[in-house]
């Protein structure tokens, strides 16, 4: 589990303009719809093709919570394409993103300022650039620590630099101990 990607992608799902498919049946209707067919099904999600059948026939109705978890990721990943891309662009581009976090922040600067490490919550719209790289990042399967160390950028340049008015000599901010992390478009 990824808590940056999880987030990000939270982030984008609440820019789909219809809502998912909440039932089993319903799910499976629209992913074997997606692949084509109830084998390709089957196989992504680990069961047989009779299984795939009887959900989409409304034969089963409640499935187990392993297979409840994998159903729902698979169609979220698929659903309204168009509108996720559009939501990634526009954030990437012209929106930007805020971030609500609580975690422990600190940051080395010169001798003589209080860079000790202490938890703060923060609420702060990221710039589309810095957006831009946590999306690509994201893409390119970076692990939750690189995701971390581009916020950890972005709330340097951001929040503690507001945008090169003040601690300019500010050389690393440090993001750990993550208890709350919230992206929001």
């Amino acid at each position: 589990m990824s808590l940056f990607g999880d987030g990000l992608d939270a982030a984008v799902h609440k820019a789909f303009t219809r809502p998912a498919p909440k039932s089993a049946p319903a799910q499976m209707r629209y992913l074997v719809k997606q692949l084509k067919g109830t084998k390709p099904v089957a196989q992504m999600l680990r069961i047989s093709q009779r299984t795939v059948e009887r959900y989409v026939k409304g034969q089963i109705r409640k499935p187990r919570p392993e297979l409840a978890a994998r159903l729902e990721r698979e169609v979220k990943g698929r659903w309204q394409p168009q509108v996720r891309a559009k939501a990634r662009q526009k954030a990437a581009t012209t929106g930007g993103i805020i971030i609500d976090t609580r975690a422990r922040l600190g940051y080395t600067a010169p001798i003589g300022s209080t860079d000790q490490d202490r938890i703060r919550h923060l609420t702060v719209a990221l710039p589309p650039r810095h957006v831009a790289r946590l999306f690509e990042a994201q893409e390119a399967g970076a692990t939750d620590q690189e995701m971390q160390e581009i916020a950890a950028e972005a709330l340097k340049e951001v929040y503690f630099q507001d945008n090169g008015r003040r601690a300019g000599m500010l050389e690393e901010v440090r993001f750990t101990d993550i208890e709350h992390l919230e992206f929001e478009l």
